[in-house]
C-alpha cells in the first residue's frame, strides 16, 4: 500500500471519529438510583442505601439529572454494579460518568462513585 493510500485512510478515519468525540458528556456528583427505586426515592436519592441498589440490580441504573432520570445501557450497569460492590458508602450514591446520551439511555464509557 503506497503512502497515499495510508494517509487518506487515516484521514477518514479521523474525520469519522471526531464527531463520536465531540458528543461525549460528562455528569459529575450525580445521584445514582436503580430503576426498580427510581419513583420510590424521587427528590430524596440520599436515602437510597447501596445495600438496596445492590438488591436491584436487575433492573439496571442510571442517574437523575434536573429531575429526569437517565438509565444506562448494559455497559453502565456493569461498570455501576461493579462500583457499587467495591464501595464503601453506605447511601447518598453520587456518581461521576462519562459517555454520550442516544436514544434516552447513556452509552457509558467510564463511571467511579464519588
Amino acid at each position: 500500500m503506497n503512502m497515499t493510500k495510508i494517509i487518506a485512510r487515516l484521514m477518514l478515519l479521523t474525520a469519522l471519529l471526531l464527531p463520536a468525540a465531540a458528543w461525549a458528556e460528562t455528569w459529575e456528583r450525580a445521584p445514582l438510583i436503580d430503576t426498580l427505586c427510581k419513583a420510590k426515592f424521587e427528590g430524596k436519592t440520599g436515602e437510597h442505601t447501596t445495600a438496596c441498589a445492590l438488591q436491584c440490580a436487575k433492573g439496571g441504573y442510571g442517574i437523575v439529572v434536573d429531575g429526569a432520570f437517565l438509565p444506562f445501557d448494559e455497559r453502565g450497569n456493569s461498570l455501576a454494579l461493579e462500583a457499587l460492590k467495591a464501595t464503601r458508602k453506605k447511601n447518598a450514591l453520587r456518581v461521576t460518568v462519562e459517555g454520550a446520551l442516544e436514544n434516552g439511555k447513556i452509552r457509558v464509557s467510564k463511571l467511579s462513585i464519588d
